[in-house]
């Protein structure tokens, strides 16, 4: 996958999920994706979380609006 926030890591732990391309990231989104990783890697982060919302839109995670990271924090904040 050649997504931005995307790398070797994030993109095997994407893999070992059952995710292989971006429509299928789409289809679960960034919060379903982030638990489903963090059951197989507890250190999965708000960054990690970010990063693959990011990925779906397509901007590097620093770039997400103030309101989606506020969003994604509230949920990390729930889920952690």
């Amino acid at each position: 996958m050649e997504l931005p926030n995307i790398g070797k890591v994030v993109e095997a732990q994407l893999n070992e999920i059952g995710i292989n391309n971006i429509e299928e990231l789409e289809n679960i989104g960034s919060k379903e994706a982030w638990l489903c990783i963090k059951e197989i890697d507890s250190s999965a982060c708000y960054n990690r979380l970010c990063g693959l919302e990011g990925a779906i839109q397509r901007v590097r995670w620093h770039d997400l609006s103030k309101k989606d990271k506020k969003d994604l924090k509230n949920f990390y904040s729930n889920h952690k």
